[in-house]
């Protein structure tokens, strides 16, 4: 079997970035400067962008929501806002579920109902872990991880609620991400 190159290889583009960004925000896992439980914005952020996703009723604003959670994210590491990226990130989620109640979302099982449940327990998984210590924190995160990425596999399958390229990009980041905290916690 050949590595796929040119045209072909191009619908490998989400889970290639998915790797490269889990490399980069695992990177501080390796160094020390930074441990899994620091993470759990991370899975508060994978819930609020299917969350999203299903208030707006487009699948393709997945994207924009998850860049929009990396700037929340890289903002609360620099401390340019005053309190832990989780807790933005869950306030976001809760003005996107009235945002979706409002324009009628709700209709949809497979969609905001069920996101919602799941925001609910992705969410508490990041928050959970924001008050164990260290080692119990950063597993927590890592399951958290390994859970969202069966919601994307999940998501994948059916292609509704996020865009295709969104769930296996995040099962690919999700995944990679979970590895790299187990690791780097069990080495320490």
């Amino acid at each position: 079997m050949s590595i796929p190159s040119g045209i072909a290889s191009l619908q490998w583009w989400p889970a290639l970035v998915g790797v490269g960004f889990a490399v980069f925000v695992a990177f501080d896992l390796f160094t020390g400067e930074e441990h899994g439980g620091e993470l759990a914005s991370i899975v508060a952020a994978s819930g609020l962008v299917y969350l999203a996703a299903a208030a707006l009723e487009k699948p393709s604003a997945s994207w924009a929501v998850f860049f929009g959670s990396v700037v929340v994210i890289t903002a609360g590491k620099m401390g340019l806002v005053g309190i832990d990226a989780t807790w933005l990130l869950l306030g976001i989620a809760a003005a996107f579920l009235g945002y979706g109640l409002i324009r009628g979302a709700h209709h949809s099982t497979a969609g905001l109902p069920l996101q919602t449940i799941a925001m609910i327990a992705f969410g508490a998984i990041a928050a959970i872990a924001l008050y164990l210590n260290t080692a119990a924190g950063a597993y927590l995160v890592a399951a958290g991880l390994f859970a969202h990425a069966a919601w994307d596999i999940h998501h994948h399958r059916v292609n509704k609620v996020v865009s295709r390229s969104m769930a296996e990009f995040c099962c690919v980041l999700d995944i990679a991400l979970a590895v790299a905290i187990v690791i780097a916690t069990a080495s320490t």
